[in-house]
């Protein structure tokens, strides 16, 4: 019988302690002050596009299994092609995500509509730690931090390998010199004037992929100056003065080299040595798939379309041509992750009676810790803090969500460290180290300044200006374009 009572009693006391150690880890996992309410939950809408929502599953769950204060996170697809009006008027109608994709030249005119990372998670030195400069040049103003990206990608050469072997080149050039040599021997012109085979995408604006970027590059790589931040002039119109001290008049003589491609001669009626392209001819990467055009510029994702228009396409990608081996420089175009300004408070209403109300500070403090966890390097261990109390607790973890999305994607790495492991792939090499050397500039209007260069292409396409005119034209446009958006 006393044996009984001992196990009855050995009973009661072990269902206690139980209880208490279910009490102790039912409590919010990062403790305030007592009385105070800390518990909430936060689901998170993210738009982006090109990724299936399938890439970011292991990421999510991995991410819930550490936070008890994010209960769910959606990722919703979308059309390129649609996504940044559909995004625009979201935001407008105070209906849009949490999280949403910007591309690369957006953020001045989006920063508005954005809310910026608070600086305990996120800060300059995070950015300028774990990303190429490119991205800080990008994304951080003023020392606040606008979006953080996965990827990074920058302009290169791709080429033909058999039309390079049939013209008896043994290499892509590295020089914008040898690339109009190699235009010469690659392109095939008949009796009449008309390009059966062309060396290269490049002199109009109406066909060439990305003109507007190839037109940048040779501005920068001539040493013009596009603005860098609000408020900056673009000086693209004024000589400057080279290593011999002369005057020389860079940024005509970067407009000239674009547009050669597509001139010919009015005077004589006769081709210049590198003339390869005009507006007759198909887009530059439906040419390049059919095996019509030897070299293109562009970005890495353009390669799964090649692939997929033409599987049989013998082809590479190398470095982008360079006016000074010594100042190697590409350009930058990518997409980060930003956070929405605002979002009606009905859309994450408190969880549970004791629960928290979830205001606008927790929605984005946590889709900022979801970001940091995203995209920065983690060394084993996530650190998470309560939005409302502000406390934190450290967790081991054997995942890394870049590298899982890298897997998956197969894009270009944004972090210094991924970049360094994929300079040895075969595919990414060339696109991860150019994301090293890459650069941008502040577009105050993306699609103005897309037109401003697309009528500078144009006139001198049509013989309508010179290159002078056709240079302080854009340089104006971009200026007011630039005044307008203070």
């Amino acid at each position: 019988m006393k044996i009984i009572k001992k196990i009855n009693c050995w009973l009661k006391n072990k269902k206690r302690f139980l209880l208490a150690l279910g009490l102790i880890l039912a409590m919010p996992l990062f403790s305030g002050c007592a009385g105070q309410s800390q518990s909430y939950g936060v689901t998170l809408e993210v738009w982006g596009i090109a990724d299936d929502s399938s890439v970011y599953n292991d990421i999510i769950s991995k991410y819930k299994d550490l936070n008890p204060y994010v209960t769910d996170i959606k990722y919703r697809k979308f059309s390129q092609d649609t996504y940044k009006q559909e995004l625009m008027d979201a935001l407008a109608a105070g209906q849009g995500p949490d999280i949403f994709l910007v591309n690369s030249t957006w953020l001045p005119s989006f920063e508005n509509k954005l809310e910026p990372a608070p600086a305990a998670l996120i800060n300059q030195q995070d950015m300028s730690t774990n990303f190429p400069d490119v991205v800080s040049a990008d994304f951080v103003d003023i020392g606040k931090t606008y979006a953080v990206p996965l990827s990074v990608d920058s302009l290169q050469l791709y080429y033909n390998k058999d039309l390079f072997n049939a013209a008896g080149l043994t290499a892509p050039p590295k020089t914008w010199q040898e690339f109009s040599s190699d235009v010469q021997l690659l392109t095939k012109v008949d009796s009449v004037g008309n390009i059966i085979r062309s060396g290269a995408a490049l002199g109009t604006s109406q066909n060439v992929s990305r003109y507007e970027d190839i037109l940048s590059l040779l501005m920068l790589q001539n040493g013009l100056q596009l603005p860098a931040k609000k408020g900056d002039a673009a000086v693209i119109d004024q000589g400057v003065v080279d290593q011999s001290g002369n005057v020389v008049q860079v940024g005509e003589r970067a407009l000239e080299y674009y547009t050669q491609f597509a001139k010919i001669s009015i005077l004589s009626n006769v081709a210049n040595p590198v003339y390869c392209w005009n507006n007759r001819q198909p887009l530059s990467l439906e040419a390049f798939a059919n095996n019509n055009v030897a070299m293109m510029l562009n970005y890495s994702w353009q390669g799964n379309n090649i692939k997929n228009k033409n599987p049989k396409l013998n082809f590479a990608v190398a470095p982008v041509p360079q006016t000074d081996a010594n100042k190697p420089l590409t350009i930058a175009n990518y997409w980060g992750y930003a956070v929405a300004k605002s979002k009606p408070s009905a859309a994450n209403p408190p969880q549970g009676s004791n629960a928290s109300p979830v205001t606008d500070a927790v929605r984005t403090h946590e889709a900022w810790q979801f970001l940091k966890f995203l995209t920065l390097k983690n060394s084993g261990t996530v650190t998470l803090y309560n939005a409302i109390t502000k406390n934190s607790k450290a967790f081991s973890i054997n995942f890394d969500p870049a590298v899982d999305y890298l897997k998956k994607t197969s894009q270009p790495a944004a972090r210094r460290d991924l970049i360094e492991l994929q300079k040895r792939d075969a595919d990414l090499g060339v696109f991860a180290s150019g994301n090293l050397i890459a650069k941008s500039w502040y577009q105050a209007d993306p699609d103005s300044t897309l037109k401003i260069f697309a009528d500078g292409i144009d006139s001198i396409g049509q013989g309508s200006t010179s290159l002078h005119q056709a240079l302080v034209l854009m340089k104006n446009r971009l200026d007011v374009l630039m005044q307008s958006k203070k």
